[in-house]
């Protein structure tokens, strides 16, 4: 590498983006066009990114197997943060055993992390953590250790366990700061704040509060019964009762647990589960055979009790809390229905919630605007899901300077 390719890639290092297409701009050898490329995708061009990338792997040609790994690499993060899913997985793969093998232990480690973080955004979290497990963080350069505990925090935080989760970000945070790169020390601030912000209602006989993501862990492993509108399902001492795909009965539970200790009335578990403005006995009949299937479902944690003006829940044990985000009632069920980790459509979304396509694409827009939920793709393969705490940043590891 010449001394103009050595500053470009020392000024990409420090996340001096400007400074490093300065020196290559006007080049358009394999090693200008793969620094090139990684600064315009920190710059968020990722369309020119790619074929810059894609052009630089043409020119180094086969021989040179480690740069053009090194392109594929690059590649890959870019399909990662741009939510291309159809970029193919075993490229990378491909890629990494190139890198081990070579000896570039590093961009190898780098490559493990990104396949870890695509398991993540897919919620594979044991697959996440197989990968992980086979790379050791304090072998790792600065700003790739700090993407190591970055993608850790993030599947701590998905399995509730807070204390590892803020143990997590306390060592990116180091390591950040080791690195001295300005966007990933901004990063790993912004995941901890969000990680000590309120995350979530909780509603106990009549009275709602803001409950941070500790709280919310000392009450699921707690003996309440909890219905949990965060991820559509009723929970009690480490077990659940999923509810999701049931997004009726989940509606009726839901409604008995706003209720509790009192009961709910029947009109108000009509319009709740069924949207009905003007009940007639059709409305009727179909409440009580959806009781019904409630009743077996719940059986194990809870009965139903009919009253003289609708029903009441009634625990087998311990008290009765409600569980949901800060949000209004669409866009919380949006959001319950996407914490399962798995990627759905809108018109999906849609069907489940019994509301027009239209609505729900306005709220998917609200709360990606408010950064709650991210979009996969484009067109009508988009999908969505939700966003997985901590972000990540783009990392782009750089052939070393020689």
């Amino acid at each position: 590498m010449d001394s103009i390719l050595n500053a470009a890639a020392l000024a990409l290092a420090t996340g001096d983006v400007l400074g490093a297409l300065n020196r290559v701009a006007l080049r358009d050898d394999p090693e200008a066009l793969a620094l090139r490329g990684i600064a315009m995708s920190q710059l968020g061009d990722f369309t020119r990114a790619r074929a810059l990338l894609k052009q630089a792997a043409r020119g180094f040609g086969r021989r040179e197997a480690v740069s053009r790994a090194r392109c594929l690499l690059a590649e890959a993060e870019i399909a990662l943060v741009s939510r291309d899913l159809a970029w193919p997985p075993e490229k990378l793969e491909e890629a990494r055993t190139i890198l081990l093998h070579r000896g570039d232990v590093a961009n190898a480690a780098h490559a493990g992390i990104i396949q870890a973080r695509r398991h993540l955004l897919l919620g594979r979290l044991d697959r996440a953590a197989d990968g992980l497990a086979m790379l050791a963080p304090e072998s790792l350069p600065p700003a790739l250790r700090a993407a190591y505990w970055l993608v850790h925090a993030g599947m701590d935080i998905r399995r509730l366990r807070v204390a590892l989760a803020r143990q997590a970000l306390v060592r990116a945070g180091q390591a950040a700061g080791q690195s001295g790169i300005p966007a990933l020390i901004a990063e790993v601030d912004a995941a901890r704040r969000s990680l000590e912000g309120p995350a979530a209602l909780l509603r106990r006989r009549g009275v709602e509060t803001a409950i941070s993501l500790d709280e919310v862990e000392t009450l699921l492993a707690s003996d309440v019964l909890v219905v949990d509108a965060t991820r559509n399902g009723l929970r009690q001492g480490g077990d659940i009762i999923p509810l999701s795909t049931r997004p009726v009965l989940f509606a009726l539970l839901h409604a008995l647990g706003d209720a509790w200790p009192g009961d709910a009335t029947r009109e108000t578990l009509l319009a709740r589960a069924f949207h009905a403005r003007h009940a007639d006995e059709s409305h009727r009949a179909r409440l009580r055979v959806e009781i019904t299937r409630l009743r077996q479902l719940i059986a194990p944690r809870a009965g139903l009790s009919a009253t003289l003006a609708g029903f009441r829940l009634i625990p087998r044990s311990g008290d009765v809390a409600v569980l949901a985000f800060p949000l209004d009632d669409q866009n919380a069920a949006i959001m319950a229905l996407l914490a399962d980790g798995e990627l759905w459509s809108s018109s999906a979304l849609a069907l489940v919630l019994d509301i027009s396509a239209r609505t729900v694409q306005r709220a998917l827009g609200q709360l990606q605007h408010a950064g709650k939920v991210q979009a996969i793709g484009r067109g009508r393969a988009q999908r969505w899901s939700l966003r997985t705490l901590p972000g990540f940043p783009t990392t782009l590891l750089l052939p070393e300077p020689g």
